[in-house]
């Protein structure tokens, strides 16, 4: 059995990393990829929280965070797509110029 302080270093490992990822980096991809790995160590905290205290709350939480990220992606994917085939350049300092 793993202990539950090797599964809260594994999350908040994952959870700072991708929020560096999100405020550091200026490729929206990046930045995409990065909300992600925020959202998958939250998903590690909710599973193994919920596998500790022997219920299965954690891991429903986890599934909905699940699907909430799947819908994120698949939007943000689609704006990115739509933005680049604009502006040909994935750097988010141009995103600027898309205010009207």
């Amino acid at each position: 059995m793993v202990p539950i302080d090797a599964v809260f270093a594994l999350g908040i490992a994952l959870f700072v990393l991708g929020l560096f990822g999100v405020l550091f980096r200026k490729n929206l991809v990046v930045m995409l990829m990065s909300l992600e790995l925020v959202l998958n160590g939250l998903n590690v905290i909710l599973a193994g929280l919920g596998f500790h205290l022997r219920s299965p709350r954690g891991s429903i939480f986890a599934i909905f965070v699940i699907l909430m990220a799947v819908a994120e992606a698949a939007v943000g994917f689609a704006l990115i797509l739509s933005y680049f085939r604009q502006k040909k350049t994935y750097d988010i300092d141009k995103l600027n110029e898309l205010k009207g």
